[in-house]
């Protein structure tokens, strides 16, 4: 009688043993489960954040987008000029006559009279005039010479042409000078947080891509490249010689 009363105290003292074991493990359960509830709040707030700044960026971007192509350009499309990238001073070309056919221009061995006129370009860098070679625009080896070309170093650009409808810009004498020109910078000058290039059109700023900027008669332009800081004090007018 008193072993079974043994018995049954130690079965009992077992059951009550195992009483702290099952309560740690449904403690440990809720603890898991509580950090799982707090894990998908965590990923739903990163989620929702993750959408509102996609979203954001898309309409940033969409309005970005929709400004640009809103923005009024005083000479027809971005067409920036692809060539050398390298510093000045750059010489003549190899292959005049391949670039101004690639820059639309045509080349004859005689000049054009239908239209006839002169602009004037002036190219400083870092305070420093940079003169544009003679003779952009022309083949020593064919005798042949585009619509669009200078004669000397003075900068002045002719336009002698065989048609009278035609439209020339800055753009066209860069292709054709195998130099590269768009709205951030000038050859191997690119803008940066310290320089920038500037274009001027008859002493006044213009805005935009400068290879754009279309010729007339007797213009005056001016692309100046150095410190953003810097004061620009642009001419605005050339003195041409008189059969200019």
């Amino acid at each position: 009688m008193n072993q079974k009363r043994s018995k049954n105290k130690h079965r009992h003292g077992a059951s009550t043993n195992r009483e702290p074991g099952s309560a740690r493990a449904r403690a440990r359960l809720a603890e898991m489960k509580r950090q799982e509830a707090r894990a998908r709040t965590r990923r739903r707030f990163l989620v929702g954040v993750t959408a509102v700044i996609v979203a954001g960026a898309l309409g940033i971007g969409i309005w970005l987008v929709a400004r640009q192509l809103s923005a009024p350009n005083a000479a027809g499309p971005v067409a920036g000029t692809k060539g050398r990238s390298d510093l000045p001073p750059w010489g003549l070309p190899a292959d005049p006559g391949r670039l101004a056919e690639a820059a639309g221009l045509q080349a004859s061995n005689m000049e054009g009279t239908a239209a006839h006129f002169h602009s004037h370009l002036d190219i400083t860098v870092n305070g420093q005039p940079l003169a544009l070679p003679g003779a952009i625009g022309v083949d020593a080896k064919t005798g042949s010479m585009s619509e669009l070309h200078t004669h000397d170093e003075r900068g002045v650009l002719h336009v002698e042409s065989h048609k009278t409808d035609g439209k020339y810009t800055l753009g066209q004498l860069f292709a054709e000078w195998d130099v590269r020109l768009d709205g951030q910078g000038i050859g191997g000058l690119t803008n940066n947080k310290t320089d920038s290039l500037r274009a001027y059109v008859d002493g006044k700023p213009f805005t935009g891509d400068p290879a754009t900027i279309e010729l007339g008669e007797r213009r005056q332009i001016s692309l100046i490249y150095g410190p953003r800081n810097a004061t620009d004090n642009p001419p605005s007018s050339f003195a041409f010689d008189a059969n200019e």
